[in-house]
């Protein structure tokens, strides 16, 4: 980074790879049937925590700080209602909502000092509020788009995004609907829409020990003091938080199951692809709040997977029609855009 424009330039397009790779880690499991999710959510984690190996070693091993597994255990919890949030109200809405609660969580924190961290300072702080602002108008847009989805996963699908094939013999393990599928219409909604706030504000906290580290790293009277500042030396010790914390949740689940839990192995490939790309995308947010801050990067990485999701939802998956549907979410979308753009030149 030799200049402060070629800082900025490196956020920005983190950011954008950061939009692309959120807006579409889910697609490939979109056509499989992933049951509960937790042994989704196990596979995905376990792929999440390889690509951080992978990184440290690259990183030649930074110094391990285990207060920042602290935000993976967040993460890791808000995720447990992925494949709910996504049978009830479908992909497209549900990283719209809960990437705008994600959004205002993560920004409110950073920018007022929140939880223990220093608030930070932007050079036009009147177009970071307004970016913020845009982002709460946004979610409650969302909060009005009806999506279709189907009752139960278990029906065959047609033009998969991966080929399917054999991983084992078992028997397929979708003998019948799930408790999502067998709710009424109105609460599943109810219950999607509930779920993907709750996500969105715990999603919005997971990089909160890791700034806390950092700001008290530049204090000599600190237990971290010394502490690195670049955000992408956490990763190893943020996504170890995430396995740690999926890993005991699963074994929770299989003794609530008696030792009989719900595998679904040709999930196995798709979720592992799956977890590869939410980790590219995240190391890139990591990359984007070293070269933007917090408060900038939030509003932008969290709003701009939704116009990436609602496009799969729109063309690909079809859950998300109408001409009512369509212009609310071409308001959104113009809504979170002047959020992002005004949030991006509040730091030039």
């Amino acid at each position: 980074m030799g200049s402060n424009g070629t800082e900025l330039d490196l956020g920005y397009l983190s950011s954008f790879v950061a939009i692309l790779l959120f807006g579409s880690n889910f697609a490939p499991l979109k056509k499989y049937d992933t049951g509960d999710g937790m042994f989704l959510q196990w596979v995905l984690c376990a792929a999440i925590w390889l690509v951080a190996l992978v990184v440290n070693l690259i990183l030649h091993c930074p110094r391990f700080w285990p207060f920042a597994m602290l935000g993976g255990c967040i993460w890791a919890t808000g995720n447990i209602a992925v494949v709910p949030i996504i049978k009830t109200i479908g992909l497209g809405l549900g990283i719209l909502i809960w990437g705008s609660f994600n959004a205002v969580t993560g920004w409110a924190s950073s920018r007022f000092g929140w939880f223990g961290i220093d608030a930070e300072e932007v050079s036009k702080p009147v177009l970071n509020y307004i970016g913020a602002a845009l982002s709460v108008i946004s979610a409650f847009i969302f909060l009005f788009i009806q999506s279709e989805t189907p009752r139960n996963t278990c029906a065959p699908e047609t033009t998969p995004l991966l080929a399917e094939h054999a991983i084992n013999s078992a028997p397929d393990p979708c003998a019948g609907p799930t408790w999502v599928d067998r709710l009424p219409a109105a609460h599943r909604r109810l219950l999607g829409c509930s779920l993907a706030v709750l996500s969105g504000t715990l999603y919005g906290s997971t990089f909160v020990p890791i700034i806390y580290i950092k700001d008290h790293g530049r204090r000599n009277d600190s237990m971290y003091a010394g502490a690195s500042q670049y955000d992408l030396d956490y990763v190893f010790a943020h996504f170890s938080g995430i396995f740690l914390t999926s890993t005991v949740y699963f074994l929770l689940y299989c003794m609530v199951m008696k030792n009989s839990p719900k595998l679904y192995p040709k999930a196995v490939l798709p979720g592992f692809l799956s977890g590869v790309l939410w980790a590219i995308a995240a190391c890139c947010w990591f990359l984007a709040n070293h070269s933007l801050s917090a408060v900038v990067s939030f509003p932008i990485i969290t709003a701009g997977p939704g116009l990436i999701a609602a496009l799969w939802g729109v063309f690909i998956f079809k859950e998300i029609q109408g001409l009512r549907n369509y212009l609310l979410l071409v308001l959104a979308f113009c809504i979170i855009l002047s959020g992002a753009l005004c949030t991006a030149f509040s730091k030039v």
